[in-house]
This record gives C-alpha cells, sequence and structure tokens, in this order.
C-alpha cells in the first residue's frame, strides 16, 4: 500500500471524537440531582414527561454538571480587540441570551464561566454546539473574524473572535 492509499485508509475509518463527559446509555429514566434535567429514552431535557418513573437509584449527576464541577469545557471561544473593549456589556447580553435559548432547547449546553485574561473575554462553556452557536451570533452581531477550531484528538472546540476599530 502506498503513501496516498494508507492516508485515504486514514481518513476513512477514522472514528469520530467521543465525548468522555457523555454516560453510557441508562436503563429506564434519572434526573440529575444537581440541575434537575430529565434523562429519557437517551437524552436530557428539562422536560419531564408525566408517566415517568424515576426511582432514588436512578438519580445520577448529568454531563453538564459534571463539566462543570470538573472545570473541563467542551467549548471555548475567545474575544479579543479593541471593539470588544469598547462594546464589553452588549457582548456579553448577547453571551446570556443565546446561551439561555439554547439551554432551553438542550440541557447539556450551558456556560462554565466569562473570565477577563489581558484585555480578551474567555467564555467556556459545557458542549461543543454553544460555543459554535455563541461564536455565530457574535460574528453575526458585530461583524469581525471568526475562526473555529475543531480538536482532532479530543471532544472539543475553540473559537476565536476578534475585532479591531
Amino acid at each position: 500500500m502506498d503513501k496516498y492509499q494508507q492516508s485515504q485508509k486514514n481518513k476513512l475509518f477514522k472514528t469520530p471524537a467521543h465525548d468522555p463527559y457523555c454516560l453510557p446509555r441508562v436503563e429506564g429514566s434519572a434526573i440529575c440531582s444537581q440541575c434537575g434535567a430529565a434523562y429519557q429514552a437517551g437524552n436530557w431535557t428539562w422536560k419531564i414527561p408525566e408517566n415517568t418513573v424515576i426511582h432514588d437509584a436512578q438519580s445520577m449527576i448529568c454531563p453538564a454538571c459534571r463539566r462543570i464541577s470538573d472545570s473541563k469545557p467542551a467549548g471555548t471561544l475567545t474575544l479579543s480587540g479593541s471593539f470588544l473593549l469598547e462594546h464589553l456589556n452588549e457582548i456579553i447580553n448577547l453571551i446570556k441570551n443565546t446561551e439561555e435559548q439554547e439551554k432551553a432547547e438542550h440541557a447539556l449546553e450551558r456556560l462554565i464561566s466569562l473570565t477577563d485574561s489581558d484585555g480578551a473575554l474567555i467564555v467556556t462553556t459545557t458542549g461543543i454546539h454553544l460555543a459554535n452557536r455563541l461564536g455565530h451570533a457574535i460574528e453575526a452581531a458585530f461583524k469581525g473574524h471568526a475562526d473555529y477550531q475543531y480538536n482532532d484528538d479530543e471532544y472539543g472546540l475553540s473559537v476565536s473572535w476578534t475585532r479591531d476599530e
């Protein structure tokens, strides 16, 4: 097998990145003891169906709460540039509103922290989808340039957004 065939084989059989914080499928239903999210039919949700029976043994901590307590984000959004400092409150409000919308639909997509670091704002999230959505929302609202880097060897996304002027 030549080098080209080997490289194509590696691309073809590459396993997708797996989120180490996702639990294996649990039989039945469960409730997160920290946030109250419900696990039903393989999904975490805020809505608990009326006929759901949850046993005390099925009380557990959801992947998002585990990521928050371990401070292990799946998504990181780094915002920088002179525009950021001038419009910081507007940007933070957009981030919080976007997180509320995403969290309402997807129980595992939440903010972990907003940190100020040497003129940059670092936003960490429990899921890659929220980080992606925040990057697109900020780029749509405030223009600038966003760069999306998915980690090949682990489950994660790093978004860098910048705008000067």
